[in-house]
């Protein structure tokens, strides 16, 4: 079994020698007195495994352990190890090495993996500017060190930033005593104040019946920071710009799609055209129910849906027509049962066993388990849980590679070690833990990235487990969050912690509707910010105007945009590593919900589709490319068909 650092200084010294090991195989790389794949690629591929073990040993204890000190250790580690990976290809002998390998009859032979590592590490070096002039590399380094300022900067502005709303008792009418407890005092007697943080943003936007202060909190909540964080914006869209034409690429998108799933922004821009229109048509109807309600509300027979109403008016729906009591859904969920359900599921559907192992880790809380092959018996991995929360660790939920499966230079093939993450409520006295249905999902979604870690049989660490394309990794999590809604697999595992009763089918299907209440006015605000980080990062990207460019992406919500309002600048996500990205929780959201289909299709927990799906995902990784794996599960080109019929809208 895996050992873990029990100490800071252990976290430190296993890291000091996974680094120094690391940079004793790039010497060896950079040697050039042999160029062959055993002198120049399987060291870099060495270099790799050694820090990724290194980090689960060590660094990833900072999501876990109870020691402070070690916690503050394993942070530092980690981005000590970030930033060795970071700086490996900007080394120029790194750069002639490789290149002059490449020109051998070595390389010239490489086929499979090896062939792919080669293109790979080319490929990452070309991106790191070696190929440019001395004077523009040199540029391009400036540039890319000012955007990593600036997205520090950035962060901390809307860290900083506070421009709380005072209220009296009186303007937080429909809100819960539990939430007017928590508000911070205001400035006089008998004022609280409400900050632009989520816990106190969210539930007024969701419940306060005063809507011109729900006007004025959401003009407050979108131009956080924005005098500070509107013109580093512009200068971080304008180096991006400018590194993508030093590199020869048209925008910046261009250059960062280069290395995902879609290739190239216009993939992007079409999985929008095809789903936008059904959005759109089914969008509409949504806000036409919303409307009535508002026009009942004001008298006013002319009044217009704005974006301070949509959260207000879709949670009065949810509570008075949908009705669903969540403490009674979690009674039916109680943890052992969802994972011995769980276990089930994945084992009948995957072909695998998942066995209990007593074995010391970080805290008595984990629970550890072996996964063998059901056919061969062959023991094929570790998992780890930690599932419930303590003081100072991870407080969402997350599965971690602790070490990846690759192939041994005996042959053997290295056993893949992985852990889930999650902050479920802890039993207490009689009372076991018992899941919301929304945790269920999460438990579900995370276990479907530990079943494409543990079941990888990837050759090479570079393409193990989910070391896939960035807008690939999230789909094998979200086909796992299909089973969590078919009642023929609730009726296996959801029953009352008490009486043994199995969870009502009509409440699963009134849990259904509410799940798709308002849905496409929710992914149309989805499309808003990825088709908004696309156009920053487009073409046009120097010379845009940001704000005629916000308002356009806006209409896609279907709700006016506030004039006097500049959100990017509270956009978090566009300078902290998603810039071109963020089209990838829905890219990969219609690809996921399209590999469903074949179960849905064929059988949701048939077999045959589920070793099919194990041998043409789970088991490649990123040993070649996304889209090639999808086709050859699926048979056909993927399509969104699925996407729209699970969200309850019909292709327009």
């Amino acid at each position: 079994p895996m050992q873990f650092a029990t100490s800071a200084d252990e976290v430190t010294a296993l890291t000091d020698a996974a680094i120094a090991r690391a940079e004793e195989l790039v010497a060896t790389t950079v040697d050039q007195s042999s160029l062959t794949w055993d002198t120049v690629l399987q060291p870099l591929e060495d270099a790799g495994d050694e820090l990724g073990r290194a980090y689960g040993r060590g660094a990833f204890l900072a999501n876990v352990h109870p020691d402070p000190d070690l916690r503050d250790a394993g942070r530092e580690a980690e981005q000590r190890i970030q930033q060795w990976q970071v700086g490996l290809v900007f080394r120029d002998d790194l750069y002639a090495a490789v290149s002059a390998y490449a020109d051998t009859d070595d390389a010239a032979a490489l086929t499979g993996e090896r062939a792919r590592l080669l293109a790979f590490v080319q490929r990452d070096l070309r991106r790191a500017g070696h190929e440019l002039a001395p004077e523009a590399r040199a540029e391009m380094q400036e540039r890319s060190e000012r955007l990593v300022e600036i997205g520090v900067a950035f962060q901390r502005n809307l860290a900083d930033f506070d421009d709380p709303l005072t209220v009296t008792r009186e303007d937080l009418a429909g809100m819960p005593e539990s939430y007017v407890d928590g508000l911070a005092e205001g400035p006089d007697d008998g004022t609280y104040l409400v900050t632009l943080a989520y816990p106190d943003v969210v539930p007024f936007m969701e419940r306060a019946e005063r809507r011109d202060l729900r006007q004025e909190l959401d003009r407050r909540f979108n131009n956080r920071a924005v005098d500070a964080n509107k013109p580093l914006l512009a200068e971080a869209i304008e180096h991006r710009a400018r590194i993508a034409e030093l590199l020869g690429q048209p925008s910046w998108a261009h250059h960062k799609l280069e290395e995902r799933m879609a290739k190239e922004p216009g993939a992007v821009w079409e999985m929008y055209d095809g789903v936008v229109p059904a959005l759109g048509a089914a969008g509409r109807e949504e806000i036409a129910a919303l409307r009535e309600l508002l026009v009942a509300d004001t008298g006013d027979d002319d009044a217009v849906v704005q974006r301070w109403d949509w959260r207000y008016y879709h949670t009065r729906i949810q509570r008075e027509q949908h009705g669903i009591d969540n403490e009674e859904v979690a009674a039916h969920f109680p943890l052992e049962q969802v994972l011995d359900g769980m276990f089930a599921l994945t084992g009948d559907v995957f072909g695998i066993d998942h066995e209990p192992l007593e074995t010391e880790v970080w805290h008595e809380d984990v629970r550890s388990f072996v996964v063998s092959d059901r056919e061969s018996g062959e023991r094929i991995a570790t998992v780890h849980m930690d599932l419930f929360p303590r003081e100072g660790t991870y407080g969402h939920a997350a599965a971690f590679t602790l070490r990846s499966g690759r192939r041994l230079s005996d042959g053997s093939y290295q056993e893949p070690v992985s852990c889930i993450v999650a902050n479920f409520t802890r039993p207490s006295g009689d009372r076991p833990s018992l899941l919301q249905h929304s945790e269920v999902e999460t438990l579900f979604h995370e276990y479907g990235h530990i079943l494409h870690q543990v079941l990888t049989r990837a050759e090479l660490v570079r393409f193990s487990g989910t070391s896939v394309e960035r807008d690939f990794v999230e789909a094998p999590s979200q086909i796992m969050e299909h089973w969590c809604w078919l009642p023929e697999v609730l009726a296996t595992f959801a029953r009352h912690h008490e009486t043994g009763e199995p969870l009502p089918e009509d409440l699963v299907e009134r849990m259904i509707a509410a799940r798709n209440l308002n849905i496409a006015l929710h992914k149309l605000r989805q499309v808003q910010f990825g088709q908004l980080d696309l156009a920053f990062h487009g073409e046009d990207a120097p010379d845009l105007d940001l704000d005629e460019v916000t308002r356009r992406a806006a209409e896609v919500t279907l709700l006016p945009k506030p004039p006097e309002t500049f959100f990017p600048a509270t956009f978090a996500h566009i300078v902290g590593g998603y810039d071109a990205g963020y089209y990838g929780y829905l890219w990969a959201e219609v690809i996921g919900d399209d590999l469903f289909r074949r179960f849905a299709e064929e059988g949701p927990t048939s077999p045959e589709v589920g070793m099919d799906y194990r041998r043409e995902i789970l088991e490649v990784g990123g040993s070649r490319d996304a889209g090639e794996s999808v086709r050859a599960f699926l048979g056909r080109e993927p399509d969104n068909t699925a996407f729209l019929h699970k969200l309850g809208i019909s292709p327009t």
